[in-house]
């Protein structure tokens, strides 16, 4: 019927074709008809919510919906990650830190287990306001016994050690190492390009206890740990500089047959300054503990004296003493540990200067008790001088 409204699509167009208005068809119709038409036009002769043109698949007579279905969600994902629910990881480490506590809780008095029980687990300071300087000067003399901290260790820990000459038997010249940390021989020779072979290693890091409780000990508390003997050792240089800062969570000494020995020691050390240690770092400590629950906590190893080097001097001729009235005299008692011919009269010996200056009487005049030229190298009549 021509007055009705007919959607054709010819195959490949998206018009819409409409029949023309016939001749015979009265004014009002054909107005009315005109503004059907223009309805039409305008609304397609769709019906309501079908899909336009651009919607359809080209080509189709039947209009296909894109709508593309909603992706699976990922909220449950993300709110079981927040609940604070457990991942396998973090009930290992869990399981992990229990482990730790029962082993140091159970270990026998004594050990380093039983020390390490007793020692605060927190989590790590900031390294705000950190220096070297904070410890001390670098390497003082801080036991005064003329001779600073470095070269106190070199001469403990060196074997065959040669001494630089007018040191009073404090510089170490040459030396050889067997490194605690390696097993391995080390030679030392002092010099601009040969000392750091041989390195001192503070076994706690100056820094690691800094962030662990020594930015709270008062500064003469703090030289005492950085030159503390206990918390020294000369090792290869490579391995110092490997070690770093590091704690036992980070670093343990590559000979593994010292490593009970390394970790008992930083726990006394930390025990003994009030230092505290990380989870981390306590379960690592705790494995290596395991292997030796009988490890007892090390005590210091103390250096020796320094010893002067022998001096080379011309032996005096002894004049011949007069001989004495023929009268009778008391027979001698024997003196155990008689001094020497060209020590002076009196009751006061010493066979080094350092035991001169332990008992107050350095330096020692000619004519005064004590004196001898053994004692005085450079002959001008005062013997065991001031070290300068």
């Amino acid at each position: 019927m021509r007055g009705s409204c007919v959607e054709r699509r010819p195959r490949g167009t998206g018009r819409i074709e409409i029949p023309l208005i016939s001749p015979r068809t009265s004014p009002t119709a054909r107005f009315a008809l005109a503004a059907s038409a223009l309805v039409l036009a305008l609304t397609g002769c769709g019906t309501p919510g079908a899909p336009t043109p651009s919607a359809s698949s080209t080509g189709s007579g039947t209009a296909r919906s894109t709508t593309t279905p909603p992706a699976p969600s990922t909220t449950p994902a993300t709110s079981a990650s927040r609940t604070g629910a457990p991942g396998p990881s973090a009930a290992s480490s869990s399981a992990g830190e229990h482990r730790a506590e029962d082993r140091t809780r159970d270990a026998a008095p004594g050990t380093a287990l039983a020390a390490l029980d007793e020692i605060p687990v927190k989590g790590r300071a900031p390294k705000t306001g950190y220096s070297r300087d904070e410890f001390g000067p670098r390497w003082a003399d801080a036991d005064h016994n003329g001779c600073d901290t470095r070269n106190d260790v070199l001469r403990r820990d060196l074997t065959g050690i040669d001494v630089k000459p007018g040191t009073h038997g404090c510089t170490v010249a040459a030396g050889s190492l067997l490194s605690p940390y390696t097993g391995v021989a080390t030679a030392f020779t002092a010099g601009q390009d040969t000392s750091s072979e041989v390195q001192i290693d503070h076994v706690v890091a100056l820094s690691d206890a800094w962030q662990k409780g020594a930015q709270q000990l008062d500064a003469a508390r703090r030289t005492e740990l950085a030159n503390d003997p206990l918390n020294l050792l000369a090792v290869d240089g490579p391995s110092n500089n490997r070690k770093s800062d590091g704690d036992a969570a980070t670093w343990l000494p590559p000979a593994t047959g010292e490593r009970c020995e390394y970790v008992a020691t930083q726990i006394a050390v930390k025990k003994n300054y009030e230092l505290w240690v990380t989870d981390a770092e306590k379960n690592a400590m705790v494995r290596v503990l395991e292997a030796c629950p009988g490890q007892q906590l090390p005590r210091a190893r103390q250096w020796p004296a320094p010893v002067d080097e022998p001096v080379d001097e011309p032996v005096a001729e002894v004049p011949a003493q007069p001989a004495a009235p023929a009268q009778p005299a008391p027979p001698a008692a024997p003196a155990p540990g008689a001094p020497p011919a060209n020590a002076p009269s009196g009751d006061l010996y010493f066979s080094r200067c350092v035991d001169a200056r332990a008992a107050g009487m350095a330096p020692l005049y000619a004519g005064s008790p004590g004196y001898r030229t053994g004692l005085d190298g450079d002959g001008d009549g005062v013997a065991c001088e001031p070290r300068r």
